[in-house]
């Protein structure tokens, strides 16, 4: 027999509305009377019904998440898997589902975004990706359509809830790392020159040498997608200068797998010839071989911090915007060495 809401007002000795209130976590409700309802609410297996809660409430009880690209190249990448654990994790607390949206271009994920808003599939969205002159970004806007980005916006910086880490102060410290242990010939492979986290990190990069003294070829530079295969293509372009890197900066772990691959292929042992580090610091950052040199940017907490933040916007509209830097730590392995000259 199913359980219905007078059979849990009726056990509780309270009214209809009230159990209500309690599913709807009313601040009216007392936090005795809450945890009273529930606890028979529990003993009765009583589970709302959230179709009806969301149409009496013009609500859908769903956040949209935005991919930067398919599902089949993006969960290629670890970061995505757990920074969606991080977003889950605190939604599961507020009883809000997970929609998501791919698009193998740039136009079919705009196309996503606009079914998602226009057709009221979701209360707010968070976008896993920023993108320079983003028109999701300004579309969202327009629409005064909640949503969080996790990257740090290309323009209207005021008017955008954002949660990122510091990558340009990232990208400089861990050049820095590289310089203090005597490397000369920097060489940086990031992804996409049109996503912000590659701008930031290479601006850091860029920083870094410039307050060394230290000469910066283009030559050096190379982006590619973030899979392994463009770490392998990368490095291969980066060993046919006539005068290799001595250490090389990877935006990306996944990317920094197909580098010390290729590497080891070509009979470039790491960190003996060429030292290598990277950022996420996903798990098999540990075991790759040699273990790799990566920044924590705590992917779980960029999540977690992206779910929350607009859980609160959709609860609260007036909300203004604003953004949390979510800390980050060089996490130190045996991918990167003193450079001796000769």
């Amino acid at each position: 027999m199913v359980v219905t809401i007078k059979d849990v007002a009726k056990k509780a000795n309270v009214a209809p509305s009230t159990v209500s209130r309690v599913i709807a976590d009313s601040s009216r409700i007392s936090e005795k009377t809450k945890k009273r309802v529930r606890k028979i609410m529990d003993e009765l297996g009583y589970h709302p019904n959230m179709n009806a809660r969301s149409l009496a409430n013009q609500t859908t009880q769903a956040i949209g998440l935005v991919m930067p690209s398919s599902a089949g190249k993006a969960f290629q990448n670890p970061f995505f898997p757990e920074v969606i654990r991080g977003i889950s994790s605190f939604s599961h607390i507020k009883g809000y589902s997970l929609y998501m949206s791919t698009g193998e271009t740039e136009q079919e994920i705009y196309e996503g975004v606009v079914k998602m808003v226009q057709g009221r599939r979701v209360d707010g969205i968070v976008l896993l990706y920023s993108r320079i002159d983003d028109p999701v970004i300004q579309y969202l806007i327009e629409q005064q359509f909640p949503f969080v980005l996790i990257g740090k916006p290309h323009q209207s910086t005021g008017e955008v809830t954002y949660i990122d880490n510091d990558n340009y102060l990232a990208g400089r410290e861990l050049t820095e790392y590289f310089i203090s242990l005597g490397h000369k010939r920097l060489a940086f492979i990031g992804g996409s020159p049109d996503l912000m986290v590659t701008k930031e990190r290479l601006a850091g990069f860029k920083e870094a040498l410039k307050l060394a003294d230290l000469p910066m070829s283009d030559d050096y530079i190379v982006y590619m997608e973030f899979l392994r295969e463009g770490g392998e293509r990368a490095v291969e372009q980066l060993l046919s200068l006539e005068q290799p890197p001595s250490a090389i900066i990877v935006t990306d772990d996944l990317m920094a797998l197909g580098v010390l691959s290729t590497l080891t292929e070509k009979g470039y042992a790491v960190p003996d010839r060429i030292s290598v580090a990277s950022f996420n610091n996903v798990i098999f950052s540990e075991i790759s071989c040699p273990p790799l040199t990566s920044v924590d940017v705590r992917i779980f907490q960029l999540g977690y911090e992206a779910a929350k933040s607009l859980v609160e916007k959709i609860e609260s509209p007036e909300l203004p915007p604003k953004s949390i830097l979510v800390p980050y730590k060089i996490v130190k392995r045996q991918s990167c060495k003193e450079y001796l000259e000769g």
